[in-house]
């Protein structure tokens, strides 16, 4: 038999909601609102870093190849972290990426003959990058290069393809002996410039 003075929602179950549940109930759907907002600004800040990476110091960022007053008349500066040369010819500068257009040797720079000369099949290119004999279908690839006040700005993350055979906006005669042997591909020994890329290292 059913106590007439009993709570009909104790009976069947049901609890109440006491005074404090409202105030539990909104601070539940509070933190939920926080996480998600949370969780947006996360999202978006990280799609933010995706979408716009910051500059690279070397190799596809732009790189500080020193100033303006560095580079005189025939100068030939290697930049390991870049993986180019700039060089001055002719009133110009020049970067030029490190890698031969034939099969991607790296072509240092000979100090003798005045000119880069690939090691492996002997292509040669005179010190603005343009083609002078071998089988590279055409001159060294180059990047773009930026003179912002008396600082030379080298991006490497555009590459251009170097001039086609032909085109020579300077004289591409030796101006001594080569630093290839007889047979076009190999060094002759002590001619290669000190801003040669170190042996036994790709690019």
């Amino acid at each position: 038999m059913t106590d007439a003075n009993a709570d009909p929602d104790e009976a069947s179950g049901i609890r109440r909601n006491e005074p404090g549940d409202a105030g539990r109930r909104k601070f539940l759907e509070y933190s939920w609102k926080v996480l998600a907002a949370g969780l947006v600004v996360d999202g978006a800040w990280t799609s933010y870093d995706l979408l716009k990476p910051s500059a690279a110091a070397g190799f596809g960022g732009i790189v500080d190849a020193g100033s303006v007053s560095d580079y005189s008349e025939g100068t030939v500066r290697y930049f390991p972290t870049g993986r180019f040369y700039v060089t001055a010819a002719d009133g110009a500068l020049v970067a030029l990426f490190q890698k031969c257009p034939h099969l991607g040797c790296r072509v240092p720079f000979c100090d003798s003959s005045g000119r880069f000369e690939c090691p492996c099949h002997g292509s040669v290119y005179n010190v603005r990058g343009e083609y002078v004999q071998g089988p590279a279908p055409r001159g060294m690839d180059r990047f773009l290069i930026k003179v912002q006040g008396d600082k030379v700005l080298v991006d490497t993350g555009h590459l251009a393809e170097g001039p086609a055979r032909g085109v020579s906006s300077i004289p591409s005669d030796a101006k001594g002996p080569s630093c290839l042997g007889e047979s076009g591909g190999q060094a002759s020994g002590g001619g290669m410039s000190a801003a040669e890329p170190p042996e036994g290292t790709s690019g």
